[in-house]
């Protein structure tokens, strides 16, 4: 039999010693491992989502593929307060570890559906531990966020409209009541412009329209972070996530006014992050792909889209919204605490091709 092959996903316990970057696996350790795999199966089989902290030095607890072949090289790496030890099988790397939001509180912005890039990003922070507020805008998707936040206990679901700085206070008042006063975390996922504005020509976009669409995508940032930067402020920090596009940078067919939003969101964060960093707020991007979501469906073109950038993008494929969430579980997390005013492009590397 050739080549690796994989099976279920299951843990490991591998003693960190042996773990050294170009290490190899002796006859021991390969015992070893066989036996940690079946005192893992004796204990009731899969587990998933373990958390590795600062405590877990003798031994590192990993996520791995069963493989036919044996391990080739064995390394370690550190993030953050964690310590992640993985196993390349033939070239086949596997490793998955959360980020650790435990105590951690947020609100997020912009669930629309389970299909939404805000909801990928909720759960990676509920499985981290966080404890999450959700917004709604309108009846039409409320009973959606309210069953979704209930899956994930959220001791707070309301609506807001970003349009209104009186409905920001209020929500922002109730955050702070729901979460005694302190935020860590704020997910701004709200973009909006009228259907016909994204099909057509730019040039014909009405001024009414023009500023709508700023508002709520942009400006909105804005206000949203003035009114988390008191209750950041009162827990020693926190970090603020928005979504932006390839749209704000490059001229989109069919994006028109929206892009020229994405680029007023994209210079608010580079602004929101010097005025907030000296209070250790953090303010950052994810300009993700194009994504299967709600929103998606306005936009004239949207599979023409994906069809360039599966073809052009150096890694050929889609993303989705749980590659946006993961990135997005980075950046809110504390080992990037030194990442600010910065956009991280999730589009499986289409920004960098110049056609």
């Amino acid at each position: 039999m050739s080549g690796p092959q994989t099976g279920d996903v299951h843990l490991a316990e591998v003693p960190a010693d042996r773990l050294e970057r170009g290490g190899r696996w002796s006859g021991e350790d390969e015992r070893r491992r066989e036996c940690d795999q079946s005192e893992v199966a004796a204990q009731g089989g899969q587990r998933s989502g373990t958390r590795l902290d600062s405590r877990t030095r003798g031994k590192a607890l990993v996520t791995a593929r069963t493989v036919v072949s044996r391990p080739t090289k064995c390394c370690r790496t550190s993030c953050g307060s964690a310590i992640i030890d993985f196993m390349l099988f033939d070239g086949l790397a596997s490793t998955v570890t959360s980020a650790d939001f435990s105590g951690k509180r947020a609100l997020v912005l912009g669930v629309a559906n389970k299909r939404s890039i805000a909801w990928a990003i909720a759960r990676r922070l509920a499985d981290g531990g966080a404890e999450l507020a959700f917004t709604f805008q309108g009846e039409r998707i409320e009973a959606s966020v309210r069953e979704l936040a209930a899956s994930v206990s959220s001791p707070l679901v309301t609506s807001c409209d970003v349009r209104s700085d009186e409905d920001i206070d209020r929500v922002f008042s109730e955050v702070a009541g729901a979460f005694g006063g302190s935020l860590d975390v704020l997910v701004h996922s709200v973009a909006f412009a009228a259907a016909e504005d994204l099909e057509g020509r730019f040039t014909d976009t009405p001024r009414d329209r023009f500023w709508l669409a700023v508002d709520v995508s942009a400006y909105s940032l804005v206000a949203c972070a003035r009114a988390a930067e008191p209750l950041m402020e009162a827990t020693g920090g926190g970090a603020i996530l928005t979504m932006t596009y390839l749209g704000g940078v490059r001229a989109v067919p069919h994006y028109n006014v929206m892009g020229v939003a994405k680029a007023t969101l994209d210079a608010s964060v580079r602004y929101l992050a010097w005025d907030l960093g000296p209070k250790n707020i953090r303010v950052n991007a994810i300009s993700a792909g194009p994504v299967r979501t709600l929103a998606a469906r306005s936009i004239a073109g949207f599979p023409t889209m994906e069809a360039i950038v599966e073809e052009r993008a150096p890694l050929h494929r889609h993303i989705d919204a749980d590659d946006v969430g993961a990135a997005a579980a980075y950046l809110l997390s504390d080992d990037a605490h030194n990442v600010t005013a910065t956009t991280l492009y999730v589009d499986s590397g289409y920004h960098g091709m110049g056609m």
